[in-house]
């Protein structure tokens, strides 16, 4: 599986030794003092070699091939308003793996969240809506789970889709976690439903990462504006 290969990127660190051994030699001692004694004014002990242990060590990134941003829509401010998708907002973008695990780290798992909510992560410059320009033609893959069980699966489907997984990556639109009452969706949007051997293989190889064996369907965001929760798949795996 894919969270078998997707390690969170860290930097280790060696501990220094707090518990010295004491100086074998205690002549040793009085000639390293005589030493210091006889430096100059302003001269740093240690010389060169010192000066370069001591440069800052430069952080290491592992940078994206695609920037990502997390979307959030309040289960509270939908209630007050009247156009879909008015609600959500933009919560932050990353390009780095250290920023995901920055950021997924310190937020709301799906189990933890407001019925009602829904959570996104899509790529930079797409926004997860129908009428945006990306999205337009394409349609979703959706996994239902019982309440309080999609959390695992939910972080599979992010680090697959970061982390470039699948054959058709660029079809990729991104992600939502849709939290309900009874139960908690995910579901995978695409650019182009007309696709159907590139919708067909995201989904199998979805189900693949996320060891996932019941049926999933896959509906066109067209079929959705027209027929609502009555739209049918146009395709299965």
């Amino acid at each position: 599986m894919v969270a078998d290969e997707t390690v969170k990127p860290e930097t280790l660190e060696e501990q220094s030794n707090t518990n010295a051994a004491p100086n074998p030699n205690p002549n040793l001692r009085a000639v390293e003092e005589e030493e210091e004694d006889e430096l100059e004014e302003g001269e740093i002990a240690g010389g060169e070699d010192e000066s370069k242990g001591s440069s800052a060590t430069t952080a290491v990134t592992h940078p994206l091939e695609h920037s990502w941003t997390f979307w959030f829509d309040n289960p509270s401010a939908k209630s007050k308003q009247a156009t879909w998708g008015s609600s959500m907002r933009p919560i932050f973008t990353f390009s780095t793996a250290e920023e995901f695990w920055s950021v997924y780290n310190n937020i709301h798992h799906p189990g933890k969240l407001a019925v009602g909510a829904d959570f996104y992560c899509f790529k930079d410059k797409i926004e997860p809506k129908w009428e945006d320009p990306v999205c337009a033609n394409g349609g979703k893959w959706t996994l239902a789970f019982s309440r309080g069980k999609s959390d695992t699966c939910w972080l599979y489907t992010l680090l697959a889709m970061i982390g470039e997984q699948f054959d058709h990556g660029d079809e990729i639109c991104g992600a939502v976690v849709n939290v309900r009452a009874r139960q908690e969706k995910i579901s995978l949007w695409t650019k182009t439903a007309m696709n159907e051997a590139a919708q067909v293989s995201i989904g199998k190889q979805w189900k693949e990462f996320l060891d996932y064996n019941d049926n999933i369907g896959f509906i066109f965001h067209d079929d959705a504006k027209k027929h609502d929760r009555n739209a049918k798949n146009r395709y299965n795996t």
